[in-house]
């Protein structure tokens, strides 16, 4: 399966393509870019002062209401229609900020362009959407809870909620180095700045400015981020090894209990697997992520996939016992290049734009629990973890840990993107969750079957300890540069295009298809202390 490729595309699903192709970030996505480079200069286009003024103080972007992590009690016969409804959200969302990013100039000249033209049609698209998972919820008694109804309207963020901190502002949730925070902006010389840093008067924010091909300002090179404030220099962090947002993705294991491993290598996805599907959030949706995925194991893995083709597909790793699908979104630099996907949904069009990088190492170890014995996992059980929207949904299902080699024991960021020193890596680490409600491999809002261990490894509510999914990322990252507030040669994940590439919003998905005596020897060498492969 070779990149972004399609299997059993139906003529409904091809229809589904063409009708959410044309989005407004083609062609490299430079929409903030150029509407920054517009908005600084003295009476640009006809531009008065008081519009560019204005254009200053434009939204960066949508925040709506995630239903689907509402949605926590679906019956089994309605979860296919809900699930096709809750990619018509995000489907809703994406245009929405693709025009919201192409009438810049608009919302200059009329204060009222984004409530009337944007906001308010959306949230009329969002009320009709949600309306119908309720029909496909009751349709099958089951119960649908009237409040949701609430969440149709959506808010928008402004460019210096989004700016974030960056030199000696707040770093690290939490830690300070030298500055004050400044409530999404960067502050010279008691100055507040929105989105960007000011100079002598002149705009130089999100977007910055077209050179040679490179975006080199607060919006990377797809015109909606990174920022210059969503990266910091590894080296000036103050010490944290703390794994995890919170509790969010702690390593389960310890010296105690059952301290045992299995490792499996599945390859760094050198086969070039790729698509923009998630099969467990948005089954038979095409595009349902809205970004591209890098597959390791599985090679059947698309949103059309059953669990019989999944449990009948090739496998990338040496064990062939182990046909389990890891999926995660890729990292790209961008540095002015293009790749494959650079005219296709999910890629360019939809503000991902970039070389593609391949881990230089993805390491995949099943770790014990502290408290005691691990059970099997059962076939087909689902887990995703961290939150591709955390951007707008906030902390609570984030877990995003990102540091560099050799400091990996002494740094986790958790809302900034490592610059690593010279000869150092870039390290995506993510710890899954490892306890199992005992009875279900998936459940509608694709969370409340499986759970974090407590602080202590135990597992509360009568969950059982499985299995920890530990994946390591390593990649070989050219190191981007901070000048004057601004970001040179960035790298991001890629995202949902209203997530403006947050570090926050990195993810990472698992489908268990071990085979049961693969199962039983992961079990035994993890209960027993061995080390296996």
């Amino acid at each position: 399966m070779g990149r972004n490729t399609r299997k059993r595309r139906s003529s409904m699903a091809n229809k589904a393509i063409a009708a959410s192709a044309a989005l407004a970030l083609g062609g490299g996505g430079l929409i903030w870019a150029n509407f920054y480079a517009s908005a600084h200069e003295s009476n640009n286009n006809g531009w008065s002062q008081n519009q560019t003024k204005a254009a200053a103080a434009q939204v960066a972007t949508i925040s709506c209401p995630d239903v689907g992590q509402k949605l926590t009690n679906v019956p089994q016969s309605a979860r296919q229609g809900v699930a096709t409804e809750l990619a018509n959200l995000d489907k809703q969302i994406t245009e929405a900020y693709a025009r919201l990013a192409s009438t810049r100039q608009a919302q200059a000249g009329d204060s009222g362009f984004v409530q009337n033209a944007i906001v308010g049609p959306l949230k009329e698209k969002r009320a009709a959407t949600i309306d119908r998972i309720r029909l496909d919820i009751q349709r099958v008694g089951g119960q649908f809870n009237t409040s949701l109804s609430q969440l149709a309207a959506c808010t928008t963020q402004n460019a210096q909620t989004n700016a974030g901190q960056t030199g000696g502002q707040q770093q690290n949730g939490g830690q300070q180095q030298g500055g004050q925070q400044q409530n999404g902006g960067q502050q010279q010389g008691g100055q507040q700045q929105n989105g960007g840093q000011q100079n002598g008067g002149q705009q130089q924010g999100n977007g910055g400015q077209q050179n040679g091909g490179q975006q080199q300002g607060n919006g990377g090179q797809g015109g909606n981020g990174p920022v210059a404030a969503d990266f910091v220099d590894i080296t000036k962090v103050q010490g944290n090894a703390q794994l995890g947002v919170g509790q969010n993705g702690l390593p389960a294991n310890g010296n105690s209990g059952s301290r045992g491993t299995f490792t499996t290598k599945c390859g760094t996805n050198g086969n070039d697997n790729h698509n923009t599907d998630n099969v467990i959030v948005a089954p038979g949706v095409a595009n349902g992520a809205h970004h591209l995925h890098d597959y390791v194991g599985n090679q059947s893995n698309d949103a059309f996939a059953s669990d019989q083709e999944l449990a009948a597909a090739q496998t990338t790793c040496q064990n062939q016992g182990d046909k389990s699908s890891y999926f995660w979104p890729v990292l790209r630099v961008q540095d002015g290049s293009q790749d494959f996907d650079q005219n296709n949904d999910g890629g360019g069009k939809e503000g991902n734009v970039g070389k593609i990088l391949q881990p230089a190492q993805a390491q995949l170890k099943f770790v014990g629990n502290k408290t005691g014995n691990v059970v099997g996992m059962p076939t087909a059980l689902r887990i995703i973890t961290g939150d591709a929207k955390a951007q707008v949904n906030g902390n609570a299902n984030a877990n995003v840990n990102w540091s560099c080699t050799g400091f990996e024991n002494k740094v986790q960021l958790h809302d900034k993107y490592p610059i690593c020193p010279q000869g150092s890596q870039v390290v995506r680490t993510t710890n899954f969750q490892s306890c199992w409600d005992g009875q279900n491999i998936d459940s509608a809002n694709h969370r409340t079957h499986v759970a974090f261990a407590q602080a202590n490894g135990a597992c509360a509510n009568g969950f059982k300890a499985i299995p920890q999914l530990q994946v390591r990322l390593v990649y070989n990252v050219p190191a981007p540069k901070l000048q004057n507030g601004t970001v040179v040669n960035p790298y991001a994940v890629d995202t949902f295009p209203e997530q403006l590439h947050k570090p926050i919003t990195d993810h990472n998905d698992f489908i268990n298809f071990f085979s049961q005596n693969t199962m039983n020897k992961m079990v035994n060498c993890i209960n027993t202390g061995k080390n296996c492969q």
